[in-house]
């Protein structure tokens, strides 16, 4: 594999995690949790900032995913 098809494949595997990690905590589908993330542009944030937030736990990537919600007009 190379290096470029493994850094998208990472970003695409952390992506799926931190999606399932804000679906379990907050009692969503995970469908409806990436529907949601992406309506109020978590998952942009994620791709942005991937380079720093992949380093933190998941339940700070939460955490960060939930007040960039709120910022934009999510309200779980």
């Amino acid at each position: 594999m190379s290096t470029l098809n493994r850094i998208s494949y990472n970003k695409i595997s952390y992506t799926v995690a931190c999606v399932s990690s804000f679906a379990r905590a907050h009692n969503l589908s995970k469908k409806d949790a990436f529907s949601y993330l992406y309506t109020n542009k978590a998952i942009t944030f994620l791709k942005e900032h991937y380079e720093a937030e992949h380093t933190l736990s998941l339940d700070d990537a939460v955490e960060d995913m939930a007040e960039i919600c709120r910022q934009n007009g999510g309200t779980l």
